[in-house]
């Protein structure tokens, strides 16, 4: 009994950054060098990710959104939307609940049901999944094999949840965690969060953009991240 606790408790570990990004660096999302995986968790929600999609078009950025099951089934048409703007689809679960204090069976269940929510607004079969809080457990991993998903969690956030989150908070956030050849974690829908909080990530991104181009770090999707050839 205690063994098997262990063992779905272990992969909780992971959520200790620098212990992942060293010991297992495809996990924390490191790709190829000189490219950023850009990543946005928790949609899609009709009163933000909208907003999501007009910046990125701007900037000429695609990345890769992590959706929840019960947020798709709520809009799936700007789920479909999404995808066909030529943005990643991925999976975060079907709810926005820890998988460490869940039974496997429950895990196993909340991942395909998210796995098959998003496929069936989007047509698309998504490549990766991310637990919600980033929080692995043994069911979650064994339960992401299952249905075909690589999991990816992050290398550098902008902490966007939080209520005292601006802007700039956000960017200088981002900026200290680890981006040439890392993946970054903000969130399209503050479902989860501070409600507006969701406004100072989307005002984040043209400072982002600023900076990732004088450090000429490529921003893209996570399949980019993960197939293209690194810089030098």
């Amino acid at each position: 009994m205690v063994g098997a606790a262990a063992m779905h408790a272990a992969p909780a570990l992971t959520a200790i950054a620098p212990l992942r990004r060293h010991l297992f660096p495809r996990l924390a999302g490191i790709g190829a060098s000189g490219h950023v995986a850009l990543t946005f968790d928790d949609g899609p929600d009709p009163k933000s990710t909208p907003a999501f999609l007009d910046v990125l078009d701007g900037l000429g950025w695609h990345a890769t959104f992590f959706m929840l099951g019960d947020m798709v089934r709520k809009a799936p048409g700007l789920a479909a939307e999404v995808a066909a703007a030529g943005h990643e689809v991925a999976v975060h679960g079907e709810t926005h609940r820890s998988m460490l204090w869940r039974t496997p069976w429950s895990v196993a269940d909340d991942v395909a049901r998210g796995r098959d929510i998003v496929a069936g607004a989007t047509g698309v079969d998504s490549e990766f999944f991310r637990p919600p809080y980033g929080m692995l457990s043994g069911g979650a991993l064994r339960a992401a094999r299952c249905c075909d998903l690589d999991v990816v969690l992050w290398t550098a956030w902008g902490r966007d949840w939080r209520p005292e989150a601006t802007p700039e908070s956000v960017t200088e956030d981002v900026l200290r965690g680890h981006l040439d050849g890392g993946t970054v974690l903000l969130h399209d829908s503050d479902c989860t969060s501070s409600p507006g909080s969701w406004m100072s990530a989307v005002g984040a991104l043209p400072r982002l953009a600023e900076s990732l181009a004088l450090r000429d770090l490529r921003v893209g999707t996570l399949h980019e991240h993960f197939t293209l050839e690194p810089i030098g």
